[in-house]
Order: C-alpha cells, then sequence, then structure tokens
C-alpha cells in the first residue's frame, strides 16, 4: 500500500513540477513548448504520465468506441435475425430481394468511406462520430416501419452510407493516439464488437421474437429495428461528452497528459503525426503506395470468407430448430470469434508479427467450410460453424492495423489508407449475398467453396506481404536506403527539441513489423 501512495505522490509531484517548468518556459510555438515539456521529464516520470493516460483513452476512447461499434454492427446486422423472425414473409419478399436488401448497405458503406475519413482528419472526432451516429440510429429505427421491399432498399442504403463513417473513423483515430506495439490489442478489441454485436443481435432477436412478437400489432422484426436503432441515439448524445478530438487538441487533457500523448508517437515511429501535408497531398501518397492495394486485396478476400455473418442465422436454421432456439445458437460461435481475435492480436502485438496471425485463423475457417458443405451431421456442422465464424472473422483486425503500422504518416495518409483497405474489402458484402440462395441448403457448397478459394488467397496474399516488408527491412539494415526511400513518401517532418543527428538517428531505427 504504501508503494502505491509514494508512487501517487511522485506521479502529483511530478505533474506539478512540469507545469510550473511549462509557465516559465513558454515561447511562441505552443507545439514547441509541448514536446519540450515531454523531453524535459524523467523516465520514471514520463512513465507514470503515460500509465495515467493510458487509463483514460482506455477508458474514454476504446471502451466507448467499442461500445458505439457494437450498436453499429447491430444496427448493421439485425436483417439476418429479422429474416428468422419472419420479415421476408412480411413484406412478401422473394430470397433474391431479401439478398439485395443485405447488398445494397454495402454499397453505401464502401461509397462514403474515404470521403468521410479524410473529413475526420480535418474536424473534431469528437463532435462528427456521435453526430454519424445518432443519424444511423434514426434511420435504423425506420427499417422498423417500412412495408415494402423499395422502402428495406432505401432504410439499408442510407443506413451503410452514414455507418461508413465509423469503423475506419474509429481505427484511424486510435492509431492516433497509440503507438504500434499497443494498436494491434486495441484494434482486436474493437473489432470484438462485431462479434458481441452478432452475439447480442442473436440474443435481443431471441428476446424479442418471445415476448414481443404482436405487439400493438407489430411482428417482432420490427420492434428489433425500432428498439436497437433507439438504443443507438442515446448512446450517441452520451458520447459528444466523453470522446477525444486528436493528441493535441482534446481539452479533458492536461497539458502535461497532452505533451506525453504526443512525445511517445514521436518515439514510435520518429517523428510527428501533425498533418503536415494537405488532405490532397495526402490522399495521394496513399493512393501511390502499391502496398495500399496489397493490403486491399488481403482484406477483400478476408471479407469475402467472413460474409457468412450476414446470412448465419439461416445458415443455423438449417439445422432444424426452432426460431427461439435457431437465434440462441448464433450466440456461441460469436463469442468464441470474439476471444480468438482478441488473443489473436495480442499475440501479434507481443511477438511484432503480423504475417503470421493473418493466416492461421483463416487456416481454421478453412476447415471449418470444407466441413460444413460435406457432412450433414448435425454435431460436426454446428463444430463447423464455430470454425467458419472464429476463423474468417480472426485476421480482420489484424489486417487494418498491419496497414496502419505500415502506411504510418502524414496523418491524411494513414486515414485514406485504412478507409480505402475497409471500403474495396466491403465490395464483397455486396455480391456475396448472392451466394447464399435457399435453394442450396443445407450445404451452401457454392458459398463455402468461394469461401474456402478466398480464404487460401488471403494467406497468400499476407505471405507476399511480409515477403515485401522484410525486403524493406533488410535495405534498411544494410544501409542501402534510408527511411525516406522505403517509406513510400512519408512525412519526414522535424522533432522538435532534437538535434538533426538524433532526429536522423530516431529515423533510422524505424523497422516494418512482418
Amino acid at each position: 500500500m504504501s508503494d502505491t501512495v509514494d508512487n501517487k505522490n511522485a506521479a502529483d509531484k511530478a505533474v506539478s513540477d512540469i507545469m510550473e517548468i511549462e509557465d516559465s518556459k513558454m515561447d511562441t510555438n505552443p507545439d514547441t513548448n509541448r514536446l519540450a515539456l515531454a523531453q524535459m521529464m524523467g523516465s520514471e516520470e514520463f512513465k507514470l504520465a503515460e500509465k495515467k493516460l493510458k487509463r483514460k483513452l482506455d477508458i474514454r476512447l476504446l471502451a466507448v468506441m467499442w461500445l458505439i461499434f457494437v450498436l453499429n454492427y447491430l444496427d448493421r446486422n439485425n436483417i439476418a435475425a429479422a429474416k428468422v423472425a419472419g420479415i421476408s414473409k412480411s413484406l412478401h419478399m422473394s430470397a433474391t430481394q431479401y439478398a439485395t436488401a443485405v447488398a445494397i448497405l454495402f454499397v453505401g458503406y464502401v461509397l462514403m468511406q474515404i470521403p468521410s475519413n479524410i473529413f475526420l482528419s480535418q474536424i473534431r472526432p469528437s463532435l462528427y462520430i456521435p453526430a454519424v451516429m445518432a443519424i444511423w440510429g434514426i434511420i435504423s429505427a425506420c427499417a422498423g416501419v417500412v412495408t415494402n421491399p423499395a422502402g428495406l432498399y432505401a432504410a439499408r442504403f442510407f443506413l451503410g452510407f452514414v455507418e461508413a463513417a465509423f469503423y475506419p473513423g474509429a481505427l484511424f483515430l486510435i492509431s492516433s493516439w497509440y503507438k504500434r506495439s499497443e494498436m494491434g490489442v486495441r484494434s482486436a478489441i474493437l473489432f470484438s464488437a462485431t462479434q458481441l454485436g452478432s452475439a447480442f443481435s442473436g440474443l435481443i432477436g431471441a428476446g424479442i421474437q418471445y415476448g414481443l412478437d404482436g405487439a400493438r400489432g407489430k411482428p417482432s422484426w420490427r420492434w428489433m429495428f425500432i428498439i436497437e436503432g433507439s438504443i443507438t441515439v442515446f448512446v450517441a448524445l452520451c458520447a459528444f461528452l466523453i470522446l477525444p478530438d486528436w493528441p493535441s487538441t482534446t481539452r479533458w487533457l492536461t497539458p502535461t497528459e497532452r505533451a506525453v500523448a504526443e512525445w511517445r508517437l514521436i518515439e514510435d515511429a520518429g517523428q510527428v503525426d501533425e498533418d503536415d501535408a494537405h488532405w490532397g497531398t495526402g490522399f495521394k501518397l496513399a493512393f501511390k503506395d502499391f502496398r495500399l492495394y496489397i493490403f486491399a486485396f488481403i482484406f477483400f478476400c478476408l471479407q469475402v470468407a467472413s460474409a457468412t455473418s450476414n446470412f448465419f442465422p439461416t445458415v443455423v436454421g438449417t439445422l432444424g430448430f426452432n426460431r427461439v432456439n435457431t437465434l440462441l445458437l448464433t450466440v456461441p460461435p460469436y463469442f468464441v470469434a470474439m476471444f480468438t481475435s482478441i488473443f489473436n492480436n495480442w499475440s501479434a502485438d507481443r511477438r511484432q508479427n503480423s504475417s503470421f496471425h493473418v493466416m492461421w485463423p483463416l487456416a481454421i475457417a478453412i476447415v471449418g467450410f470444407v466441413v460444413a458443405a460435406a457432412s450433414l451431421n448435425t454435431g460436426a456442422r454446428y463444430f463447423a460453424m464455430v470454425l467458419m465464424i472464429a476463423g474468417g472473422h480472426g485476421s480482420n483486425a489484424v489486417v487494418l492495423a498491419w496497414t496502419q503500422k505500415t502506411l504510418i504518416r502524414p496523418r491524411v495518409k494513414r486515414a485514406s489508407a485504412v478507409a480505402f483497405v475497409n471500403a474495396f474489402g466491403n465490395i464483397a458484402q455486396v455480391w456475396t449475398s448472392y451466394l447464399w440462395d435457399d435453394k442450396t441448403a443445407p450445404r451452401y457448397a457454392l458459398a463455402m467453396s468461394v469461401n474456402s478459394a478466398f480464404a487460401l488467397l488471403a494467406i497468400v496474399g499476407a505471405l507476399v506481404m511480409r515477403l515485401i516488408l522484410q525486403r524493406a527491412n533488410k535495405k534498411l539494415d544494410a544501409g542501402g536506403a534510408g527511411v525516406a526511400d522505403v517509406m513510400k513518401g512519408e512525412s519526414q517532418a522535424a522533432i522538435a527539441g532534437l538535434s538533426e543527428e538524433e532526429r536522423n538517428l530516431r529515423r533510422e531505427g524505424f523497422r516494418y513489423i512482418l
């Protein structure tokens, strides 16, 4: 107990001392002041301040983003539970019309991601993200009152258009606060919200099906949209007060915490994370980097392999259970997927390796696809469903974190890159919706074969990217190229308070994560 008190007193004294330095040594450049403030801190003082900062971020940034993403995925994928609850019958929809309702969301989703992320890099995230969340909550609730397929198409399209702002924006914001060694596991924790959202969709759907079917003359699927959309709007209003902006502009951080937030990112990448590039320049830098397209290809293949989620309750329904039990049986595979994803990304961070952590979950998913298509045994098929969900989702966060660990600076380049990779990958969600024709049940041989093939292609893509980055690191080790050469035009902004020689040493210490 005394050690804890001593550490707290030391941290408080450090903050007090640094604040005195800041007040007495202010010059005309606030950015220089902040960075100089961090450089003057002792090692123990810096670690204590950094620990306090990360605790704040994990609560006010990561935890809130996680909750928002649960609702994001719930509002996006509740149509799968709605199918089991009878939406196709109520709206007189054919299998093709239902597939179109699923697919059309991703048309809007793909169109808006890159413009939204570039826009986000220029404004306050604490205002932008909650605002779009409130809008998509309203749209999701409106889906509960549509009376024909055309109305559902419109609601789904605009839902995707607005929801597009969130996931790439959340990843981009996380990468603006956490170091590369911290980003993977936090990206996985964020991504685990998709599995929990899918699990909750089954639980909530089962509860609404059991308790509200026919209430006030409405079928249960309408209550699903209305209740879940209303919850989203409420959480959005709370998020306005909690989320941070950028390290240099977040108002609820102390000056010391802002200094520490910026300096630790500089130490990690050897350069500042400010936008010294116009958004157009950063956009061009991203699209001139050939590695962007390899990451996009990998993520596209991953999204094909994990597109089962859009039809998972229907797939589970082929086991022959009633509606409530079918929805409940969708829950365990997503919990397994959540823990698999978090463990996989934690391991990727700890081992400083991304490529192999993309490959092994996909190999597991391939086993699941093959067994599901080959067997009609109930136990074997349900086990295969667990494998296909856990394996198909286990690599997604690794790829997006790896993209941002590789295409780092300037800020707009990173924002454009992660948005493009996520948008391009989600094109897969448009056409894969038509693979799950009811006539091919229960084996869904075509869908399972396509999923297996694209999972294998993603494994090959990850291996290719590993070899490319390995080659770049060897050039740096041999001194045959500088960091500026291998980083494909990324920012080389000066670090305040360091000599040119010290800046060069920091940059030359940079190596890509394989």
